[in-house]
């Protein structure tokens, strides 16, 4: 009998353009993610809540989480138009990055490029949305809700 190959679980080369992690706990977010769905995670002893989602957590130290959508209206906290990207996002330029404030948690991300460069205003009501991109490569981006 020869060694029998270890399975590796790499869905997460999937997330973004560039994904500089491919092993993770939390793959299941990839799989969501291809259904449309954009997930956190939430810890069943405490009730901390995450965004991008964790599989332990930090306040009571336990694994034991659960996944919860991200739906809804987030409130634009903060956003930044970029002209200079780090390595492997050069040809994304430009594009904005933003903040959303969802009450119980925030969301990092990009702002849709259909969203109109003066439309966008600190407070305004966005959504978060899975993405495929054109090389299908997977995200989630922010549109006007």
């Amino acid at each position: 009998m020869g060694k029998k190959k270890k399975e590796v679980d790499d869905r997460f080369k999937k997330f973004g353009t560039v994904t500089f992690t491919s092993i993770t706990k939390i793959n299941d977010f990839i799989d969501q993610l291809e259904q449309g769905k954009v997930m956190g995670t939430r810890c069943k002893e405490c009730g901390l809540v995450f965004f991008p989602p964790r599989a332990d957590c930090y306040q009571c130290l336990k694994s034991d989480m659960e996944w919860f959508e991200v739906t809804g209206k987030g409130k634009l906290v903060s956003y930044s138009k970029l002209e200079f990207a780090p390595v492997g996002f050069g040809d994304d330029l430009p594009y904005a990055i933003a903040l959303l404030d969802y009450g119980d948690y925030k969301v990092f991300g990009r702002i849709a490029d259909s969203v109109p460069e003066d439309e966008i205003e600190v407070g305004m009501q966005m959504e978060t949305v899975a993405n495929t991109l054109p090389n299908g490569q997977l995200n989630y981006v922010f549109q006007k809700a």
